[in-house]
């Protein structure tokens, strides 16, 4: 990781790092790219800190009125800027399929994100689209003045969330705050726990099935090793992988899976 600081910005060098495969692949949805005269900028949150950052040239980027200290303390953990991606697509690219889909987009970078907002949010993903998603989160912020904390939503009740228009889901959001407020879930217990004791006590929310229960690992607790299989990853394994998904890649599966995601998506564009 290479920065400086330019009067109020961070300028970023960064290898294997591309804004619009990692903000806009779908495992976050907090971010809006907007006009601008850079090669793209994004606006988004990450724990209610906002940020407006640019991608000025290939591998150069610029987070807007950011210090050194907010740089380091959020931003730099967030988009996991500690993490050797080139180690990792090197590591993939003994598979024949991962190299492909690591050199189609090889910019994709695994964001941190908080554990109590991703559950929210792939809860609110279930057989949904992206501008819908982010249009419920949007208002349930709106709401909040922020993206609410499960304590701030404490007595929520599925008709208390009417406003929201998600349909069927209200009733397993006010489960997963009943669920977090209650004790019965410990979010911080299940990002360290076994993954398989992860994956159970997820599941014991209404509405988290296998799919929801890997994003949130994956995307909501760094767990690399877990792997959301939706109509596109089944496709992956079905035509590539029919008898199972290489072992050397399996401990950052979760990783290798963006890669193949956005790969299969795209490839035929």
């Amino acid at each position: 990781m290479d920065y400086s600081v330019n009067n109020n910005d961070i300028i970023l060098s960064q290898k294997d790092f591309n804004l619009d495969e990692t903000l806009d692949c779908g495992q976050a949805f907090r971010w809006k790219k907007i006009p601008s005269d850079f090669l793209c900028t994004y606006e988004g949150c990450f724990f209610n800190n906002n940020l407006r950052i640019s991608e000025i040239s290939k591998g150069v980027f610029v987070f807007h009125n950011v210090t050194e200290e907010e740089f380091l303390g959020k931003w730099a953990d967030y988009f996991d800027l500690h993490t050797d991606y080139s180690q990792l697509k090197q590591i993939f690219s003994e598979d024949e399929t991962l190299s492909k889909a690591c050199e189609f987009a090889g910019g994709i970078r695994l964001l941190r994100q908080d554990s109590w907002e991703c559950l929210i949010s792939f809860i609110i993903s279930q057989n949904n689209n992206i501008p819908r998603i982010k249009g419920i989160i949007e208002r349930l912020c709106d709401n909040y003045s922020c993206f609410p904390t499960a304590e701030q939503m404490k007595g929520v009740s599925a008709d208390d969330l009417a406003y929201l228009r998600s349909g069927f889901r209200g009733k397993y959001i006010s489960h997963a705050v009943e669920c977090v407020n209650s004790g019965e879930i410990n979010l911080s217990y299940i990002a360290a726990a076994p993954i398989e004791e992860a994956r159970m006590y997820l599941k014991k929310i209404k509405g988290v099935g296998p799919k929801v229960a890997e994003c949130v690992l994956l995307f909501g607790m760094h767990r690399t090793d877990a792997f959301p299989v939706d109509v596109w990853i089944k496709r992956v394994l079905e035509e590539y992988y029919p008898n199972g998904f290489p072992e050397f890649a399996k401990e950052n599966a979760g990783i290798a899976q963006q890669y193949l995601f956005h790969y299969i998506r795209n490839k035929g564009e």
